[in-house]
């Protein structure tokens, strides 16, 4: 078993708390390691298993949602998609968990913020999925998705559209125009990319988001306009 030197106790209390045992051990590793973090024995950080961790999550869940709600049209299983892979309820997840206790990241990044940001929280959880289901399989991620979403699962849920879906109606009732996106700067290596892009509405202070991904990114810019201007409750 490969073993993290200098890191080994928080990741045994960590799969002690999971229920599960990983053979690598760089990958979990990988998993709660911010890109702040600029030296780590694994060498990247969470960015490409968190980009695989949300197709997994979002193809369980998907396949939940559509066993439970057999009447239901694709609108309202893709709201309930929405909210059960959004990054509030999957930072929930990532608290009731504890992950924030295991998050590594530099200097420049303080425990506190970290314990705080909730992108962060939300993008770990998608991560650790990501380990598991290259660890254990896809029935074993299944089992861990669906016993730590139970409770969200079965909750009243207030559904929420894709942010960038809302982000242009509310544009429109606003100022009768629909919101743009500025991408900001591409950096990181070709496997291992982080975009930023910029949102803005007219007569609205824009809002900056990061992702492995445009799409990622312009979503949590958006998201972060609907959260500040309290279209959107965050938690």
């Amino acid at each position: 078993m490969a073993r993290v030197k200098g890191n080994s106790d928080a990741l045994d209390r960590l799969q002690d708390r999971i229920g599960l045992r990983f053979a690598d051990l760089n990958r979990l590793e990988r998993a709660l390691t911010h890109s702040s973090l600029k030296k780590s024995s694994t060498g990247s950080s969470y960015e490409r298993l968190e980009f695989l961790g949300d197709r997994v999550l979002g193809l369980v869940i998907a396949e939940k949602v559509f066993e439970l709600y057999p009447k239901s049209d694709e609108g309202d299983l893709s709201l309930r998609l929405n909210t059960l892979v959004s990054a509030q309820t999957c930072a929930a997840v990532a608290d009731e968990i504890g992950l924030y206790e295991f998050i590594r990241h530099g200097a420049d990044l303080k425990r506190a913020a970290a314990g705080k940001n909730r992108n962060i929280r939300a993008d770990v959880v998608e991560a650790l999925i990501a380990a598991i289901y290259l660890e254990h399989g896809l029935e074993v991620a299944r089992g861990f998705i669906l016993e730590r979403w139970a409770s969200h699962i079965a909750a009243p849920q207030v559904a929420r559209r894709d942010p960038k879906t809302e982000l242009q109606e509310w544009a429109h009732k606003r100022s009768g125009a629909p919101p743009t996106y500025e991408l900001l700067d591409r950096s990181g290596p070709d496997h291992e990319p982080v975009f930023t892009v910029r949102a803005s509405v007219a007569k609205v202070v824009p809002a900056e988001g990061s992702g492995p991904s445009k799409r990622v990114a312009e979503q949590r810019a958006a998201e972060a306009i609907l959260t500040r201007e309290g279209v959107w409750e965050t938690s």
